[in-house]
């Protein structure tokens, strides 16, 4: 299967069953590794998903696109590392022309009215999520679960989003009923902890 029919493929928004509860993990995936899937399987146990989603962005407004790869090598390198027939791997985003998560968030909740979905994010994007455009906007319009990840475990104490946002967190204990509340509300949620990166990743590939 060549990776521009894997592109067509991945343009459509993933099928789900009426009430089904889907984690939305948006990024470059630029490459994907071991330490998305970590997160994947925190998630599906903590939050008790039904899918996860893994939304390979166009381009992240806030990082260099110079350094992307093709979104449709992107695409089969997520394709090929999946094994867990629950994460669909998507980019409905570039078929819709959307960059910006609340313009994604959004066009979700429109296309999949009777599903309950939670935004999933590293708690390394916490500490700069009061930088994303809109960044309030998507508090409001879905439950967040925030991951643990190495060197940014304190920041849904000290980050200016988590503070602003202080009194809708929830006990980890209560994940499970996330998906279910009204926005905002979010959670942290502690786990097996991977220091890979993506960055890291290309850093050694070029050696």
């Amino acid at each position: 299967m060549n990776n521009s029919f894997i592109l067509r493929e991945a343009l459509r928004m993933p099928v789900a069953g009426e009430g089904q509860k889907i984690g939305l993990f948006g990024g470059s995936f630029n490459p994907p590794h071991e330490g998305h899937l970590n997160l994947c399987d925190l998630a599906f146990k903590k939050l008790e998903l039904d899918q996860i989603w893994w939304m390979v962005t166009p381009g992240n407004p806030l990082k260099d696109v110079s350094k992307l790869a093709p979104l449709e090598d992107r695409i089969a390198q997520c394709r090929a590392m999946i094994s867990h027939p629950r994460i669909k791997v998507t980019a409905f985003e570039a078929r819709h022309r959307v960059r910006y998560t609340a313009d994604t968030l959004k066009l979700v909740i429109k296309l999949r009215p009777r599903n309950d979905f939670i935004w999933l994010m590293g708690a390394d994007n916490l500490a700069d999520f009061h930088r994303w455009q809109n960044w309030r906007e998507i508090a409001d319009m879905m439950p967040i679960a925030v991951i643990d990840r190495p060197g940014s475990t304190l920041s849904y104490h000290s980050s200016q989003a988590s503070i602003a946002l202080t009194k809708y967190r929830i006990d980890e204990g209560d994940a499970a009923l996330l998906s279910y509340m009204k926005p905002p509300a979010w959670t942290f949620l502690h786990g097996p902890r991977s220091s890979l990166s993506s960055t890291q990743l290309r850093v050694e590939q070029k050696h």
